[in-house]
């Protein structure tokens, strides 16, 4: 994979960022008896590089994150092109969005490599890549600025000292925020074949596009917008090894078509379950089209379909 851990391929990357923070975007403050945390679009003025940076940390940058032109029912709307040769270590070690942080009243969902310190969930039972890190770098979703109780949260449970821990940080309902989401298209692919059983040990490459929605008036109204980008907007390649017949069956089970909420945008899928994630079929969770190419036998396999109607819906009103 790399000569570099998780977490010091991420924190090569913010130092390097940080040298053009302002160009970035970013604002970048210590957390008393914490660490640092990086503002990507809470106060900061954020924007498109700002989210390559947040998309690109999440991914521990075993990925290339880019931004190509495109359009959802003619309107102009960019591409959020994701492109790796280690899916299983970016995508899933690191870019999942994992781990519950609560401490007290705060609670943020933490991907990045600081999932593989913590080594916890049973996803890496399966996968591997943990890792003991001194540095830990991480990215949370959220409006609301960490506090020493949370870097203590993080440092107790890796044994990394606070002030080693950097912390990526954006609301949903930004071009930063939202952009990291929509970056998650290979992510999905792979944690659904997971779900389904795929060792995923055989997937070589992963390629991943899904178009960035317009600015939501609130987080709420981002999340569905997002979420909307992945389940009926985003196209995945998997480049897999291994026999024909398990990809021709997982496969045909991976789009998110193959649910029985699939058909709705999801801001109205989420209000009939009365906001509750886990009453969802989690079988919605799933890009919209699938392309396996078998590198073994040379044959390839395609899944599901785009539905640019209820994007525009979800999109544009």
């Amino acid at each position: 994979m790399t000569q570099l851990q998780l977490n010091e391929r991420a924190w090569q990357l913010v130092e390097e960022t940080l040298a053009s923070r302002d160009e970035c975007g970013l604002a970048v403050q210590r957390v008393e008896g914490g660490g640092r945390v990086i503002d990507c679009g809470i106060a900061s003025r954020g924007g498109l590089a700002a989210g390559l940076f947040l998309a690109r940390l999440t991914l521990s940058d075993l990925a290339t994150v880019t931004l190509q032109a495109g359009d959802v029912a003619g309107v102009p709307c960019p591409q959020v092109v994701v492109a790796t040769d280690s899916p299983v270590a970016a995508c899933m070690a690191s870019q999942y969005a994992g781990w519950q942080v609560s401490v007290g009243s705060y609670f943020a969902m933490g991907s990045g490599p600081m999932r593989a310190a913590y080594g916890r969930e049973k996803l890496f039972d399966r996968i591997g890549c943990r890792e003991t890190a001194e540095h830990l770098v991480g990215a949370l979703e959220t409006r609301t600025i960490p506090g020493s109780d949370v870097f203590q949260h993080l440092a107790t449970r890796t044994e990394v000292e606070a002030s080693a821990i950097t912390l990526a940080v954006a609301p949903t309902a930004s071009i930063a925020g939202g952009l990291q989401v929509v970056a998650r298209s290979v992510e999905t692919a792979l944690h659904k074949l997971d779900e389904l059983g795929l060792d995923l040990s055989r997937v070589a490459a992963g390629f991943g596009s899904a178009p960035l929605p317009p600015p939501a008036a609130d987080d709420l109204a981002a999340l569905g917008r997002t979420n909307d980008s992945v389940l009926y907007g985003s196209r995945v390649v998997l480049w897999v090894h291994g026999d024909d017949d398990s990809i021709a069956t997982l496969g045909a089970a991976t789009p998110s078509c193959t649910s029985r909420d699939h058909g709705s945008p999801f801001a109205e899928i989420f209000k009939r379950y009365d906001y509750d994630f886990y009453k969802i079929d989690p079988r919605l969770f799933s890009p919209a089209e699938v392309t396996f190419h078998n590198v073994d036998s040379g044959r390839t396999h395609a899944f599901g379909r785009l539905e640019p109607d209820l994007l525009r819906r979800s999109f544009f009103g």
